[in-house]
Parts: C-alpha cells; structure tokens; sequence
C-alpha cells in the first residue's frame, strides 16, 4: 500500500507541480509517513525557522494567518518533501519584501490575474518574474520543445533538466519558488486545437514564440477576445502592447507587418522570413551586434543571438508592463527599447540613432525623349553614358568645332583610383556622341587630353560633315543600355557574336576576354563576392557605397544608382537596410566574417551567361580613356542581342600599385592584392594587360523597374561662346 500511494504522488515523469500535504488530514498522514519512511526521499523541515520569520513581520499578521496550519510540499522530481507555511501565511512571508513598491491591496489584486506565455525561452525568465513579484494568481505556459545545451546560455535551467519540455522545466522552477502558484502547462505548444482551452479565461498574454505564424493566430486570438499582447524581444530590451483589451479593431503588431494569412507563414525558411521578422524588428533599430549575427545566419552562427543577461532584463520589463496593466495605470499600446548597453554608453552625451530610409513608390517610365537637333543629341548622348556609382563624373562646353568632355573630380570615389575609372566613363561618354553625330550623318573626332594628361580637359570632340552608317545604326541601343541587376538566366553566347565582340574590341585598340564555363564563371563569382565583402567591411568604401544608393521618391538625388534598379526582393531589401549600418559592419570585421555580404554577387554572377573583362595593354588616362570607348561599344552590342549587362567592378581593378590597395584599404590591403592575383590567373590575363571592365552577360533578365537619373543639362553644360543657333548653322 505504501508503495502504491509514494507511486501515485510521482506524477510521472510530467510531473511539474508541488503535491501539498497536511498533517490534519487523514489520508496526507498516511502518505506523509510512506514518504519519510521511503530510503531515497530527502525531508526538509525548517518549520521552526519559518515561524520565526513570520513572527516578526511588522505590521504583525492577523491572528488567522499566524494560526495557519503548516503543510508539506511534495516535489516528485527531486524526491524531496519540503515544509512549507500555509497558503495565505507563505504568500504574507515571501512577499512581504515587496511593500511598498507593491502594496498589499495591489498584491491581492494582482492575485487574481491569470496570465498565459507563449514560447518558454524568453519566457521562461518573465515566467518565473511574475511568480518571483506575486504578480499573477495562475500562470498557463504552453511550449513544445525540449531544453537542450544550447539553451543554457539564457534559460536558467540544470543539466538536470536537458531532454524535459520547457513548459515543465519552468512550471517546476516557479513550483520550487511557490508550491501554491497553479501553473497549468500545454506541452505541445499552442495549436488550433488547444488555443481556445489556452485562451480562456486569460487576462493578459505574453508572446515570446519563434514561430511567425503562432505569432499571428496569438494576437487574432487575442483581438477577438479584448485580450492584451505583450511582447519582450530581447535585443535592445523591445517591450511591445497590444491594448486589444482596449482597441478592438488595432493593427496587429501596431500595423508593421500589414494584413497577413497565418497559414502564409508557416514552414517559412529562414531567407523567407527575413522581410518579415525585418518588418516587425525595423532593421534600423537592432543592436549592431545582433543586425551583424543576423548577415552571419547560417554561416557562422546557426540562428540569432540571445543572451541571458537580456533575457533576465526581458523578465523585468515585462513584469513592470503587468503591474502597470494590474494596477489600472496608463499602459497605452506601442513600443519601447529599455537598452542597458545603449544607456551605459549614455552616462556622457550620445547622438541619436537615424533611421533607415524607407522605400516609396517610384516613377516606373523608362521612356526617352530622342533629342531632335545634333547639339542636343550629342550632348544627350553624353548625360547617358555609364559611370561608376552613376557619378556622373563630367562637365560639357561648347566650343566653334564641337564640345569638350571635362573631368569633375568631385564626382568621384575612392575606388576611382587615379581617376582611371572617371577616365573610362569619359571614353564611353566619346563614344555615345560618336553614335549620336553619325545619327545626324556627322563624324564626331576625338582628341584624347588636346592639352596635356594632367588637364581636366580629356576629351575635344570635332563634329564634321560626314556619314557613318554602322554608327548610326547603334543609336537605339546605345539609348536605351541600362545596367540590369535582375538574375536572367545562363544561356549559350553564339560564336557569332563572341567572334564579332572580340573583333570589335581589338580594333578599338583593346582585348575583350569572355569567361563562359561554370568552373571559371564560379571562380570569379567568389573573387567578386570576397571584394563585395571588403567594400561593405571597408569604412570610406562602405560610406561611399551608401551615399551611391538613392531611394527614389519626391526630390530623389540625379547622382547615385537608383535602389530600384538592383534588382533586390523584400528578403534582399531587408539585409540592405542591415548592410546600410557602419556599426553593423565594423563588427562583422572586427570578427572577421561577413561573406554573406558578397552572397548578392556571386548568386548573380553564377546566373550569368558569361563574365566579360575588358583589357587595355597600358595605364596611362589615355589607354582608360580608349577602354572606355571599347566598352560601351561592347554594352551597346550586347543590348542590341538582347543580353542583360551589369557591371561588376572589383575594389581593385584601378588599383595598379601596393600604395594603391592600402589607400582603397589598408586593412584589407594584403587580400586585395591576394584576390588581383587571383583574378589575373582565372581570367588570363598576361602580364602587360591592365583590366578596365568587368561585366556579367546574362539571358533574358527581366528589365530594372527604372532608370538611375541624370543630372540636368543646365549642370552638365557650360555656357555656350555663342547661340546654340548660330553653332548649329555653321555645323
């Protein structure tokens, strides 16, 4: 018989609540006497000690709660049978240190609030802090997983507990803390067919599950039942309300992730969710560490960081929502961040964190006004022409024979090292106002630097009476090339036309390399992406690049590359406004990581039909110069077969000495020079070749939604000597 009554006390192995005993009654006698006579049950007995403890509270309990009776708490899964006071004299003694930042009357109240937690990680510690405060009469907790190592960084759980449901391991934690606390556990986690049962009766609910989807049927739940939400997300101490107690119709999640079908989110991996846990976090407001682990999901680390410091300041915010809420106090929904790193870093003046720039909808007209008179044209042709960054790096003067292309050097970066891609962009533009003159049966003669290399003059372009049919021909398609970001896809490039690129190129006085196979491809793919890395780890080039990127809108920027034409998902926008931050960056470097940064490249340039380098033997402004003019030839070319075209410029491909690599960045300088080496061998590149552009080629890649805009002829054009009409006749 005693084995039977001992063995009906455990519980079984799901056992997470204290079994409470009392010597007065018959039944607890006989039970309680097979306990202390069992060999492996421990018997704590501090009766004595408690009475004591109770005796000396001031004010003094009343009579009643001094005559309670003491009871014994059975915990089967310590074997252990522990004395405890009564009810009403343990909840008098183990709160009494509370008062007065909760008084008595507020701790009754509190007493009768019933409070659900979804998700026992970050739960767990705002579990145990509501029982820690006495600031809820019954706690629900539902989680279907179990404790593993990995979560012993944050939830404070024993080896004693690995392989145990978390709901259990918590219930038994707060069972330990008050063996009077009802604490009932859904150890299969919230479903479709236990959430009703979770949800009744609730006056608040705590969500803190994983699950997007879970996410969202909570708050529908909760909005349906005038329950409040809150949720504490541990990284920047984010505390979220949801008053649906008091806003019936409120957005979910204030409104940030829009209207969405649950089912939409279930099994979503982790690139699919990123959009939307982006949305719910505002990227901009992450912790640099944790926007920075988040680039390293999947490659360094297998999810995102949670530490336990900030789990146990999660326990302490949420709690303080709830004595707000159970004392009636003003609790309105919204957000707040309680950052403890942020506040130390405080104790001198900080500056506020900026926002990330949001992405409005943008004028999606690809339309181009073909200019009708040739002074038009030719200089239209130039505002057209390719330049890094869409840098724009030129001015045009108007001169008796023709125009001048001038260098602006303020337009340039320091990747444009030496000017030589500035020189390169110039080519192009020289070429552009060849194709547009010949449009109006008119050569136009270029003069490289008529006064010398070091003049800001590179270009003189004569325009002379004379037909150039294969030119002419190219104008359509040398106004319409755009750079297209979008994947495409691998296609064979026919031998035709490789034949007639390499021809084209060797005439202009340069040598067109084309790398089709996949081997080959691949390389360069990781060359590519390795330099995307240093750009982004790199300060000055990470500002640069940023600065480059214009969100487009009412009063968007002529200079920088339009955000809507890179060809970026709402996943890809959303590691964006992660990649945009300085701080996130300088901690991807400062642990060395961050390849997932180079990831947009190298899966574009693994999608492409071909990498084409462009080479000139030389490196002198005028040798960039020729490159230039070769190069937009071959993107008109391309254009014209209906290839999707993109430059893919490394951080060194002007560079062309070590001071070179180290003032592009001297902490990256060594693997910059590393990847130049080898990206001269998968290429193969002899030693006098000087490479001035790289692109990718791809088949049918779906056209950017628009085009990067230009800066105003009245900025690109220096007064005229004399009337537009007066050029134009004697021309």
């Amino acid at each position: 018989m005693t084995t039977v009554a001992i063995s009906g006390l455990a519980g079984g192995g799901e056992a997470h609540m204290a079994v409470l005993l009392c010597d007065d009654d018959d039944a607890d006698r006989t039970l309680l006497a097979a306990l202390r006579a069992a060999p492996d049950v421990v018997v704590i007995d501090r009766a004595g000690g408690l009475r004591k403890e109770l005796d000396a509270l001031r004010p003094a309990p009343s009579k009643t709660v001094l005559g309670e009776p003491h009871r014994r708490a059975w915990y089967p899964w310590r074997r252990t049978l522990v004395s405890v006071l009564g009810p009403r004299s343990f909840r008098r003694l183990r709160l009494d240190r509370n008062r007065n930042k909760i008084t008595s009357a507020e701790q009754d109240n509190f007493s009768r609030l019933t409070i659900g937690i979804v998700g026992l990680s970050v739960g767990h510690s705002i579990a145990h802090t509501l029982a820690l405060e006495g600031l809820c009469g019954r706690l629900r907790l539902a989680d279907h997983d179990r404790i593993e190592l990995t979560n012993l960084n944050r939830i404070p759980a024993t080896v004693f507990d690995m392989g145990i449901n978390k709901a259990i391991v918590a219930a038994r934690r707060i069972a330990e803390l008050d063996p009077y606390l009802p604490t009932d556990v859904f150890t299969a986690g919230l479903t479709e067919q236990n959430i009703s049962e979770f949800f009744d009766g609730l006056d608040v609910v705590i969500e803190e599950c994983d699950s997007l989807d879970m996410k969202v049927r909570v708050r529908e739940e909760a909005r349906a039942r005038g329950i409040p939400v809150f949720m504490e997300t541990s990284d920047r101490g984010l505390l979220d309300v949801e008053r649906f107690d008091e806003e019936p119709e409120r957005a979910l999640f204030h409104g940030l992730l829009g209207d969405v079908d649950p089912a939409s989110l279930r099994g979503l991996s982790t690139h699919d969710k990123a959009p939307h846990v982006m949305r719910i976090l505002q990227t901009a407001e992450l912790s640099a560490r944790m926007a920075a682990s988040m680039v390293e999901i999947d490659r360094t680390v297998s999810t995102w960081p949670q530490l336990g410091g900030d789990v146990q300041l999660g326990g302490a915010t949420v709690a303080a929502a709830v004595r707000r809420f159970g004392r009636g106090e003003e609790l309105p929904s919204g957000r707040i961040r309680i950052d403890l790193e942020d506040a130390l870093g405080n104790l001198c003046a900080a500056p506020g964190r900026t926002a990330a720039p949001s992405l409005p909808p943008v004028d999606v007209d690809l339309t181009t006004q073909v200019p009708a008179t040739l002074l038009d044209a030719v200089v239209h042709a130039i505002q057209l022409a390719p330049s890094g960054g869409n840098s724009q790096p030129w001015t045009v003067s108007v001169t008796p024979a023709g125009v001048d292309v001038r260098l602006v050097t303020a337009r340039t970066s320091a990747m444009d090292v030496g000017f030589r891609g500035s020189y390169v962009s110039i080519g192009a533009a020289a070429f552009n106002a060849r194709v547009a003159a010949a449009r109006h049966s008119m050569r136009a003669t270029i003069t490289a630097f008529p006064e010398g290399p070091e003049s800001d003059l590179v270009v003189s372009i004569a325009l002379t009476a004379g037909a150039d049919p294969a030119l002419s021909e190219l104008y359509p398609a040398m106004v319409q090339r755009i750079t297209n970001r979008s994947y495409g896809r691998r296609g064979e490039l026919a031998a035709e036309l490789v034949t007639g690129l390499q021809r084209e190129a060797n005439s202009a006085g340069t040598r067109l390399h084309l790398i089709t196979d996949r081997a080959g491809v691949a390389a360069l793919a990781d060359i590519l992406a390795e330099s995307d890395r240093i750009r982004f780890l790199t300060p000055l080039l990470h500002d640069q690049m940023m600065n480059e990127l214009k969100w487009p809108g009412p009063g968007r920027a002529s200079l920088g590359i339009d955000v809507n034409t890179l060809g970026l998902d709402a996943a890809d926008l959303a590691k964006l406004a992660v990649s945009s931050r300085a701080d996130v960056m300088a901690h991807l470097a400062s642990w060395g990581v961050g390849a997932a940064l180079g990831d947009s490249t190298r899966d574009r340039v693994n999608a492409s039909s071909g990498v084409a380098v462009l080479t000139v033997r030389g490196e002198t402004p005028g040798h960039y110069l020729r490159g230039g003019i070769a190069a937009e030839q071959l993107w008109v070319r391309a254009g014209q077969h209906h290839l999707g075209v993109q430059p893919v410029s490394p951080v060194f491909l002007y560079a062309r000495s070590e001071s070179d690599l180290i003032g592009l960045s001297a902490t990256f300088s060594g693997d910059l020079r590393a990847l130049q080496h080898r990206f001269s061998r998968a290429v193969g590149l002899d030693g006098s070749e000087v490479p001035v552009l790289v692109i990718r080629l791809s088949h049918d890649a779906p056209p950017p939604a628009v085009r990067s805009q230009r800066l105003d002829r009245d900025v690109v054009v220096a007064a005229p000597h004399r009337s537009r009409g007066e050029r134009e006749q004697s021309w």
